[in-house]
Protein backbone atom coordinates (compact mmCIF):
# COMPACT_ATOMS: atom_id res chain seq x y z
CA UNK A 1 0.00 0.00 0.00
CA UNK A 2 1.20 3.50 -0.83
CA UNK A 3 0.00 6.35 1.34
CA UNK A 4 0.64 10.06 1.82
CA UNK A 5 -0.97 13.07 3.43
CA UNK A 6 -1.94 16.15 1.41
CA UNK A 7 -2.57 19.47 3.16
CA UNK A 8 -5.42 21.80 2.24
CA UNK A 9 -6.33 25.31 3.29
CA UNK A 10 -10.10 25.65 3.57
CA UNK A 11 -10.02 29.17 5.01
CA UNK A 12 -12.34 30.84 7.47
CA UNK A 13 -15.66 29.93 5.85
CA UNK A 14 -17.61 26.77 5.04
CA UNK A 15 -16.09 24.95 2.10
CA UNK A 16 -16.65 22.21 -0.45
CA UNK A 17 -13.19 21.84 -1.94
CA UNK A 18 -12.72 19.64 -5.05
CA UNK A 19 -9.67 17.38 -4.66
CA UNK A 20 -10.15 14.95 -7.58
CA UNK A 21 -7.16 16.32 -9.51
CA UNK A 22 -4.90 15.87 -6.47
CA UNK A 23 -6.18 12.31 -6.04
CA UNK A 24 -5.32 11.48 -9.65
CA UNK A 25 -1.90 13.15 -9.29
CA UNK A 26 -1.27 11.00 -6.23
CA UNK A 27 -2.03 7.93 -8.34
CA UNK A 28 0.13 9.21 -11.20
CA UNK A 29 3.20 10.18 -9.17
CA UNK A 30 3.27 9.35 -5.47
CA UNK A 31 1.92 5.84 -5.83
CA UNK A 32 4.33 5.19 -8.71
CA UNK A 33 4.32 1.94 -10.62
CA UNK A 34 1.93 0.29 -8.15
CA UNK A 35 -0.84 2.62 -9.34
CA UNK A 36 -0.63 1.69 -13.01
CA UNK A 37 -2.96 -1.23 -12.38
CA UNK A 38 -6.24 -1.78 -10.62
CA UNK A 39 -7.12 -1.26 -6.99
CA UNK A 40 -8.80 1.17 -4.61
CA UNK A 41 -7.98 4.72 -3.63
CA UNK A 42 -8.99 5.14 -0.01
CA UNK A 43 -9.22 8.65 1.40
CA UNK A 44 -9.37 9.58 5.08
CA UNK A 45 -9.66 12.94 6.84
CA UNK A 46 -8.12 12.73 10.34
CA UNK A 47 -10.31 15.52 11.72
CA UNK A 48 -13.43 15.47 13.91
CA UNK A 49 -15.07 18.28 11.91
CA UNK A 50 -14.50 17.52 8.22
CA UNK A 51 -15.64 14.91 5.73
CA UNK A 52 -15.46 13.68 2.15
CA UNK A 53 -18.16 13.46 -0.51
CA UNK A 54 -18.43 12.47 -4.14
CA UNK A 55 -20.74 14.81 -6.05
CA UNK A 56 -21.04 17.03 -9.09
CA UNK A 57 -19.35 20.40 -8.70
CA UNK A 58 -19.47 23.60 -10.70
CA UNK A 59 -23.20 23.39 -11.45
CA UNK A 60 -24.34 24.54 -8.04
CA UNK A 61 -24.39 21.20 -6.24
CA UNK A 62 -21.54 22.23 -3.97
CA UNK A 63 -23.47 25.36 -2.92
CA UNK A 64 -26.64 23.27 -2.57
CA UNK A 65 -24.80 20.89 -0.24
CA UNK A 66 -23.65 23.76 1.98
CA UNK A 67 -27.20 25.19 2.00
CA UNK A 68 -28.63 21.80 2.99
CA UNK A 69 -26.05 21.44 5.76
CA UNK A 70 -26.89 24.93 7.04
CA UNK A 71 -30.54 23.89 7.21
CA UNK A 72 -29.86 20.52 8.85
CA UNK A 73 -27.09 21.79 11.13
CA UNK A 74 -27.72 25.48 11.91
CA UNK A 75 -24.83 27.57 13.24
CA UNK A 76 -26.66 28.62 16.40
CA UNK A 77 -26.50 28.01 20.15
CA UNK A 78 -28.46 24.72 20.27
CA UNK A 79 -25.31 22.58 20.38
CA UNK A 80 -23.91 21.19 23.65
CA UNK A 81 -20.41 21.20 22.18
CA UNK A 82 -19.85 24.96 22.55
CA UNK A 83 -16.17 25.91 22.30
CA UNK A 84 -15.06 27.95 19.32
CA UNK A 85 -17.24 30.06 17.08
CA UNK A 86 -21.03 30.20 17.38
CA UNK A 87 -22.57 26.91 16.29
CA UNK A 88 -19.22 25.09 16.29
CA UNK A 89 -20.91 21.97 17.71
CA UNK A 90 -22.58 21.37 14.34
CA UNK A 91 -19.16 20.75 12.81
CA UNK A 92 -18.71 17.85 15.23
CA UNK A 93 -22.08 16.36 14.21
CA UNK A 94 -21.44 16.72 10.46
CA UNK A 95 -19.21 13.59 10.15
CA UNK A 96 -22.27 11.50 11.10
CA UNK A 97 -23.82 12.73 7.82
CA UNK A 98 -20.69 13.25 5.72
CA UNK A 99 -18.14 10.62 6.67
CA UNK A 100 -14.42 11.31 7.06
CA UNK A 101 -13.59 8.65 4.46
CA UNK A 102 -14.28 7.62 0.87
CA UNK A 103 -13.13 4.80 -1.39
CA UNK A 104 -12.94 4.99 -5.19
CA UNK A 105 -12.15 2.16 -7.60
CA UNK A 106 -8.99 2.57 -9.68
CA UNK A 107 -8.89 0.90 -13.10
CA UNK A 108 -5.67 0.92 -15.09
CA UNK A 109 -4.31 3.71 -12.89
CA UNK A 110 -7.32 6.01 -13.33
CA UNK A 111 -10.09 6.96 -10.91
CA UNK A 112 -13.27 5.14 -11.96
CA UNK A 113 -15.58 8.09 -11.29
CA UNK A 114 -18.73 8.87 -13.25
CA UNK A 115 -18.69 11.67 -15.81
CA UNK A 116 -19.84 14.40 -13.43
CA UNK A 117 -18.47 13.04 -10.15
CA UNK A 118 -15.81 14.86 -8.14
CA UNK A 119 -14.18 14.00 -4.85
CA UNK A 120 -14.56 16.89 -2.40
CA UNK A 121 -13.39 17.81 1.07
CA UNK A 122 -16.25 19.31 3.12
CA UNK A 123 -15.40 21.60 6.02
CA UNK A 124 -17.92 23.56 8.10
CA UNK A 125 -15.38 24.41 10.82
CA UNK A 126 -14.51 28.08 10.35
CA UNK A 127 -12.10 27.89 13.32
CA UNK A 128 -9.61 25.58 11.58
CA UNK A 129 -8.15 26.72 8.24
CA UNK A 130 -5.82 23.77 7.67
CA UNK A 131 -6.96 20.25 6.76
CA UNK A 132 -5.22 17.00 5.91
CA UNK A 133 -6.36 14.20 3.65
CA UNK A 134 -4.61 10.83 3.74
CA UNK A 135 -4.61 9.23 0.29
CA UNK A 136 -3.85 5.51 0.19
CA UNK A 137 -3.66 3.29 -2.89
CA UNK A 138 -4.39 -0.37 -2.30
CA UNK A 139 -3.46 -2.34 -5.45
CA UNK A 140 -5.19 -5.56 -6.40
CA UNK A 141 -2.83 -8.34 -5.22
CA UNK A 142 -0.58 -9.47 -8.03
CA UNK A 143 -1.47 -6.44 -10.17
CA UNK A 144 1.48 -4.19 -9.42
Amino acid sequence: MRSEITQYRTGDREAVLPITRDCQEFLDTAAGAAATGDGVLHLFVPHATAGLVILETGAGSDDDLLAALRELLPADDRWQHRHGSRGHGRSHVMPALIPPYASVPVLDGRLALGTWQSICLVDLNVDNEERSVRMSFLPVPGDG
